[in-house]
């Protein structure tokens, strides 16, 4: 039997805003594993143990070049440890830039851009200077290149911290913007169901199948009440089953829109800043504090 230490209850905690005692109970029975307890929580709890995929736990920004035939474009997000720095204009420019390096270098990857000329240097030692200008860390943290099938568009949105990159087939700029919004708020995972992990999938039967359990279901009907679930989670990660956020009717689907239009998706990114990383959580005086003492050091 794994221990269950109290940074693992904590971690659970932060994930899933389920009560503490619960999470513990649900770390003992998943034996220390996070995942499976996660899962557990999710069964007794239901939607209340589904934040962790949403939560935003970093800072910095998303970039986005795009060459101005629409044809060629690249997204780029960049961190920083606290949301002021996220606003320094030379931070800004650093992101910038490195989006049009990606966009007319063609890196291979992170390592590769930080090698890439930029000023009297390379990106990495840019980037080192402003660290230690700033007096804070700064990390490139991913980028996507993209050569459009149509049209690149674009949408930044909270300063920053949620960017859109899409490609668009036919349609026109106006249905291209209002696309991009709506991915940016309704953070679809893929564009249909074929772009879903299977894992994802297989978690939410398991999780149907063990709901529908302790609700007494009968046994025959588990696999319909999977399959019923499954198709629900589908129509809602997936951008072309989404409703579209600005349908008059509250009904129009996305893949119903582009068909009006005469128009279609080849492909979309979108970054949320921090998605999926730990946050610090420090007392920013605290922190001020802690910094002073050790300069009198």
């Amino acid at each position: 039997m794994a221990a269950i230490t109290a940074s693992m209850v904590a971690e659970l905690r932060a994930k899933t805003d389920a009560p503490m005692m619960e999470c513990k109970k649900a770390l003992t029975e998943a034996d220390g594993d996070l995942g499976k307890a996660e899962e557990i929580l999710r069964v007794k709890l239901g939607n209340k143990a589904t934040k962790a995929a949403a939560r935003i736990t970093a800072e910095g920004v998303v970039g986005v070049s795009i060459t101005p035939d629409g044809k060629l474009g690249a997204i780029i997000e960049i961190n920083c440890e606290t949301d002021f720095v996220a606003k320094n204009d030379e931070f800004l420019q650093l992101t910038k830039a490195c989006a049009e390096l990606v966009v007319n270098q063609n890196p291979s990857d992170v390592s590769a851009l930080l090698t890439l000329p930029m000023g009297e240097g390379t990106v990495e030692s840019t980037r080192t200077a402003l660290v230690g200008k700033i007096g804070e860390n700064l990390s490139v943290r991913r980028f996507v290149r993209v050569e459009a099938r149509g049209k690149l568009v674009s949408y930044i949105h909270g300063g920053a911290r949620i960017g859109v990159l899409l490609d668009l087939v036919g349609g026109d700029e106006q249905l291209g913007k209002d696309l991009a919004m709506h991915i940016a708020a309704s953070k679809p995972k893929s564009l249909d169901a074929t772009g879903v992990p299977g894992e994802l999938l297989d978690t939410e039967r398991r999780i149907a199948i063990e709901k529908a359990r302790a609700d007494n279901k009968p046994e025959a009907m588990l696999d319909k009440i999977a399959e019923g679930t499954v198709q629900k989670y589908l129509k809602e990660v997936t951008l072309l089953a989404q409703v579209f956020v600005k349908a008059e009717d509250g009904k129009q689907t996305v893949e119903q829109l582009l068909r009006s239009k005469g128009a279609s998706v080849a492909g979309f990114t979108l970054y949320v800043v921090g998605e999926g990383m730990e946050k610090r959580s420090n007392d920013f005086a605290a922190e001020v504090a802690a910094q002073a003492a050790a300069a009198q050091k």
